[in-house]
């Protein structure tokens, strides 16, 4: 096998490799020692066919495999033999013309991580802005929940039916006088003003009273699920059965009990906890950013244009599928199309600050443990259709790229949990308010080195950080439910793409 190199400029390189046929050849001979004990051909007995006539069988697909064999080895071999380490997979291609029994010629281009000097980890400062959860926080939310799990008992006889009122209905939904599918219920329940039936339907049937037959009119919306109901005009013949009004929720231990629980105390302890986590996140995100900040300015290096490329095209990806949910798609496209080199800014800002932490967890023995990993594959895997999830584990497991790229969001989080430790960290109290201020400040603030940092307008510019984290901003819910994880990274893991081809002509 010869290697030579044939470009080496800035993180690219590029290289000639020619396999010899000899080497092909004696890879073939050897596939044919393995299987020719499982070839059954007539006239032979098992295992006894001759080593010409299995190639003849099969000589297509053990010549592919010894080349596809030979192509990984090279590529193993050119990797090992310079020291790269590729930023992304290499591309190979062979030489036209190929044919067996002739040397494969290889053309193999890569990019690579730029060299990087760890960066001292010692003296960063950072503040932490933490939000006490007060007594009467935890009691807006059980009020919530109060609101939400109200109940309704029988007006009074002939009482007029008003916005927050419950109607107990049976309707009949009619297209130019015939019935449709699913447009009738017996015994429906339906809040007035609460918006869950489709426009003109629950305003129209204020003021009925309990046993008042109506038939109503509406107009489905243009954007309505089902086809054959789009923008179609429909009456329903409605029937009241009863008029309810909301009934008094007492917030007490029974109140507890019908949410699961065992009482009053502990449903407050509950949305206590859930709220601290909540704040925690808020203050999470908020080091986190103040922290990669600092890191941006004392760095500045050339990171490899196909990462940038693939940082960029996932964030445009999630941009264009956001403005396609807003009121006027060709006007948020339009406007996120003009701001395309301020994105393309973040995605080197990304990158490069993955690359500087991953340099500065190796510095420092940070590890994602096997343990830790294997979940990470696990959950991964669930993506996937039962049928190819194991698929999916072999693939990971045989490709350390994608491995890697599946492990870097949770190694780069234990990167930051680590500086955080070697931090010095001065805490100062503040109201959710003035912590989301400062969080939206720091999101609509010019990025440092060099990056200007676009409106805090869409969800990639704010998360503009390679791990920059989103916190979810859930009420608290009851129950035994798990609460919600405060913190989530913005740039989650990356779907490990499908294995490439070892050769292609």
């Amino acid at each position: 096998m010869q290697i030579v190199e044939t470009s080496n400029e800035g993180l690219k390189r590029a290289y000639t490799v020619t396999i010899k046929a000899t080497d092909i050849a004696a890879k073939i001979d050897g596939e044919v020692s393995k299987i020719a004990p499982q070839v059954r051909m007539p006239g032979f007995r098992p295992g006894k066919v001759p080593a010409n006539l299995v190639k003849k069988m099969h000589g297509p697909a053990l010549h592919q495999e010894a080349l596809n064999t030979s192509v990984r080895e090279a590529l193993d071999k050119v990797i090992a033999d310079n020291a790269l380490r590729p930023a992304m997979q290499p591309q190979i291609a062979l030489g036209e013309g190929y044919e067996e029994g002739k040397d494969a010629e290889l053309t193999v281009s890569l990019e690579v991580l730029p060299t990087i000097a760890a960066p001292a980890v010692d003296g960063i400062k950072l503040e932490k802005l933490v939000v006490p959860v007060s007594d009467a926080e935890v009691d807006e939310q059980v009020a919530r929940l109060a609101e939400g799990s109200k109940s309704f008992v029988d007006a009074k006889k002939g009482k007029k039916a008003e916005n927050g009122d419950q109607l107990i209905i049976d309707f009949v939904g009619k297209l130019d006088g015939v019935e449709f599918e699913g447009g009738s219920a017996t015994d429906a329940a339906l809040e007035l003003g609460a918006g869950r039936f489709i426009p003109g339907f629950e305003e129209q049937l204020v003021g009925v009273k309990d046993g008042e037959e109506k038939t109503i009119t509406v107009t489905f919306p243009a954007d309505y699920p089902a086809e054959n109901l789009k923008g179609k005009d429909a009456t329903f013949d409605i029937t009241v059965k009863a008029v309810k009004v909301p009934g008094e929720t007492k917030i007490d231990d029974e109140f507890a009990k019908n949410l699961g629980l065992e009482s009053l105390e502990q449903l407050k302890g509950l949305l206590r906890g859930q709220l601290e986590q909540e704040s925690a996140g808020l203050t999470r995100t908020q080091m986190k950013r103040a922290l990669l900040d600092l890191l941006a300015a004392d760095h500045d290096f050339d990171v490899p244009p196909s990462m940038v490329e693939a940082e960029f095209q996932q964030i445009w990806a999630q941009l264009q599928q956001e403005a396609q949910n807003e009121a006027d798609p060709a006007a948020a496209l339009k406007e996120i199309e003009d701001e395309k080199e301020d994105y393309r800014t973040i995605a080197v800002r990304r990158v490069r600050l993955g690359l500087l932490l991953s340099e500065i967890g190796q510095a420092n023995g940070v590890e994602v443990t096997q343990q830790e990993m294997q979940m990470l594959v696990t959950q991964a895997a669930q993506q996937y259709r039962v049928e190819d999830r194991q698929r999916f584990v072999e693939f990971i497991q045989q490709d350390p790229l994608a491995a890697a790229q599946l492990r870097a969001p949770l190694y780069e989080d234990k990167v930051v949990d680590f500086l955080f430790d070697k931090a010095e960290v001065t805490e100062r109290e503040v109201t959710r308010e003035e912590l989301q201020a400062a969080i939206e400040a720091d999101e609509a603030a010019p990025a440092p080195a060099k990056a200007k940092k676009a409106p805090a307008k869409k969800a990639a510019k704010k998360d503009e950080a390679a791990a920059e984290e989103k916190p979810a901003k859930k009420e608290a819910k009851p129950k035994a439910e798990k609460a919600e994880k405060a913190e989530k990274a913005d740039a989650p893991a990356k779907k490990a793409p499908a294995k490439k081809a070892a050769a292609k002509k």
